[in-house]
């Protein structure tokens, strides 16, 4: 059984009500529009805080980025990958990548902010994107497009297998980015367990599909 991290003394907890509120903030209104004092008063503190714990307003942006990097790499795994021992082995690794993937951004609340954050950072192109993409986005992506070869003996970075592994990342976040739609369509009040199931049966379907799909076509 893993032992439970350690409280966290005032000072730390400072600084974690802080990230929170900026993630919250800037994936609300964007970074430019998001003053320290709303930030600050979000978190419950003052707006000395920020200088005190970051340095700043531009450095407070960056730890958000790293915490959100931190957190999608806990879920997605290590960039390392398990070797499969036959395509088929390769999907079912890959389903469980996808599976994972659905439960965090469709259930877990606490991480609700993360995509507003991460699609503010998208349109704007600022610094916390290049963090993301560079410790997080870019190694899992070569290392899902890894098991693609695998699964489907497509060349890990061809064109066409970087291409099909965004496809599968996108159908994921669609669910988040149009959950109003998706609940207007289907009459769902709420996107709960049962549901969510729902949407990775479906996604982890198109997976395969893809893949059986992709087996039939040789990529040099």
């Amino acid at each position: 059984m893993s032992e439970a991290p350690p409280p966290q003394g005032p000072s730390e907890q400072t600084r974690r009500a802080l990230i929170d509120a900026a993630i919250t903030l800037f994936g609300k209104a964007g970074y430019q529009a998001s003053s320290t004092r709303a930030i600050a008063q979000r978190a419950g503190t003052n707006v000395a805080s920020i200088a005190y714990h970051f340095g700043g307003k531009a450095a407070l942006r960056l730890a958000c980025a790293e915490a959100v990097a931190e957190r999608i790499g806990a879920v997605l795994g290590a960039t390392e990958i398990p070797s499969p021992t036959d395509p088929d082995h390769a999907v079912q690794i890959l389903a469980g990548v996808v599976r994972n993937f659905v439960h965090f951004i469709l259930l877990e609340q606490e991480e609700a902010n993360f995509v507003p954050f991460m699609l503010r950072e998208l349109a704007e192109e600022g610094p916390a994107l290049d963090l993301v993409y560079s410790t997080t986005f870019a190694p899992r992506h070569r290392a899902f497009c890894r098991l693609w070869e695998a699964a489907s003996g497509w060349p890990a970075e061809s064109e066409e297998t970087r291409l099909a592994v965004f496809a599968i990342i996108g159908q994921v976040l669609y669910f988040r980015i149009g959950e109003s739609l998706v609940k207007r369509r289907l009459d769902w009040d709420r996107l709960d367990e049962a549901r969510v199931a729902k949407v990775t049966d479906i996604i982890t379907t198109h997976l395969k599909a893809a893949i059986s799909a992709a087996r039939e076509i040789t990529h040099d």
